[in-house]
Formats: structure tokens, sequence, C-alpha cells
């Protein structure tokens, strides 16, 4: 059975804007994905708040290039990692542009691809997918002042084209969230139900496109 890993932050844990819980299996976009490839494991890693290489001193241990590489030694075999980060890395306590948002995703893709050929013998395949966009509902939200308005706003909507350059540069696959799916006007920053399922179904149409398992 091909093996598939979702690595991310709140968007791929499945936080529902409206509730603040968790949606349940049917509604995630990575159970969604496996509903939808059929005969696959599909391996949930998401982490509320979790960034790509900072470290941030208000939510703990949330730095994802500090827990991929035991991620990734827990869950192999594997056949397919998916990688959906950088929202959390445009709050207002990081400053970052887009470039440096995709300076980090560079770093981690290194780590990624280096355990790959030294660990795996290059075995499993890479999706880098840009996450959707961060919303003008965002200035209402409780969640508009962690990451300021405007900048944050600006940040993410640069992300698809910088990961982009990136994904060609290594070699790798691309997904932009944003072309099927977008944030719920309930905070701005996530997904409601019928979009995590939106973006499930359309990264099952890609990787079966494109031969990826």
């Amino acid at each position: 059975m091909k093996r598939i890993l979702c690595f991310g932050d709140s968007l791929t844990w499945g936080f529902d804007p409206d509730t603040r819980n968790r949606f349940d299996e049917s509604e995630r976009w990575p159970m969604v994905l496996k509903e939808n490839l059929g005969n696959v494991t599909v391996i949930e890693e998401g982490q509320n708040g979790r960034t790509i290489a900072s470290d941030d001193p208000a939510e703990g241990e949330k730095n994802g290039i500090k827990y991929i590489v035991p991620c990734l030694e827990s869950h192999k075999p594997l056949d397919l990692f998916i990688v959906m980060l950088g929202t959390n890395d445009c709050k207002r306590k990081f400053s970052y542009c887009g470039m440096d948002v995709a300076g980090e995703m560079q770093i981690f893709l290194e780590k990624v691809i280096s355990f790959r050929r030294f660990k795996c013998a290059d075995s499993f395949k890479i999706i880098l997918v840009s996450p959707p966009v961060i919303s003008d509902s965002i200035e209402d939200s409780w969640l508009g002042d962690s990451f300021g308005y405007g900048n944050s706003k600006k940040t993410s909507a640069e992300l698809a084209s910088w990961y982009k350059q990136l994904a060609d540069m290594y070699d790798i696959s691309f997904f932009d969230a944003a072309s099927v799916a977008s944030v719920s006007n309930s905070d701005g920053i996530h997904m409601d139900a019928p979009n995590q399922q939106k973006l499930g179904r359309a990264l099952a149409t890609y990787i079966i496109d494109n031969n990826l398992i």
C-alpha cells in the first residue's frame, strides 16, 4: 500500500474557523485525499501554529525544520511527501516578506531532499503546496492582531510565485492551493469544510494525473 505523509500547520490539522475545534476525518483535506485515491495510507502531520523554520517564543515547539527529520524517520518508508506551510510565517512578529518565507522553505526543502537521498535512496516524491491566501477578513478577525492585517495578506499572496520557483529549482512538484480553495471569512486564515474537501479532491486529481504514486 502506498504511503503519503501530509506535513503542515492548522490548515492540515483541520482547524474549524467557526467552532475552533478540529474537523472530523470526512472533512479534513488529507482524509479527503485518501478517500479519493483509494487504497493508500495517508499520515496526517498537521500542527497548529507550525512555522517553516522559525522559533516562536509565544507558541513553543512549532518549528517545522526541527521536527521534519524525526518525522520522516518515524513514518518511512514513504512514497509521497506533501508539505503545505507558510501561513504562520506571515505573522506580524516575524516581519517577513514573501522572499523571506521562501528562503525558509528553501532550507526546509534542502533538509528533506538530503534525507530522501541519503536515507531513503530517493524513494519518495515531493509536492510543495502554497497555502490558501489570507483574506481581507483578517482585519476583523480574532487573529488579526497576531497576523498584522495588511502585511500578512501581501506576504501570503506572494508565496505561490516563490514556491513555484523553488519547485522548479529542486525538480519537485508544485500545487497552488489558492487555485482551488479559499479561506473562510470567519477568521481570514483557515478553510471551512467545503474548501478543505475541495483541496483534498484537487490534490488527489493532481497526484493521479501526474503519476505521483
